[in-house]
């Protein structure tokens, strides 16, 4: 069983040799080249006829809430959220879900 379990941690240092020229796992990033990164954000951001997602979202007016916490879910359909954040409401400056960017500020009744 040793054995077995020493074979395949040499196959998969020499994938990882073949992958990213490197049998260090920790460097997946090399997988994709930074070329490619650098291409594709210069041709989001060439696009100027579309508004990037951060403008979108900031359209959004500051959602009014009755509690001080308020639990963001990103949509109402969980396929479609994030992982469920809570937010203190406590200040006076309206809070961001760190996940989807919605703000929220507590709707005081005075």
């Amino acid at each position: 069983m040793a054995a077995f379990g020493r074979r395949n941690g040499l196959m998969a240092t020499q994938l990882m040799k073949a992958l990213t020229g490197s049998s260090n796992s920790r460097c997946l990033s090399g997988i994709v080249s930074s070329e490619i990164t650098t291409s594709h954000t210069q041709k989001w951001m060439q696009d100027t006829s579309k508004k990037s997602p951060m403008e979108l979202i900031n359209e959004v007016p500051p959602i009014k809430v009755d509690d001080r916490i308020v639990a963001c879910e990103g949509d109402n359909d969980p396929a479609l959220g994030h992982p469920i954040e809570f937010i203190c409401l406590d200040k006076a400056e309206p809070a961001v879900c760190k996940y989807c960017g919605l703000r929220y500020v507590q709707d005081h009744h005075h």
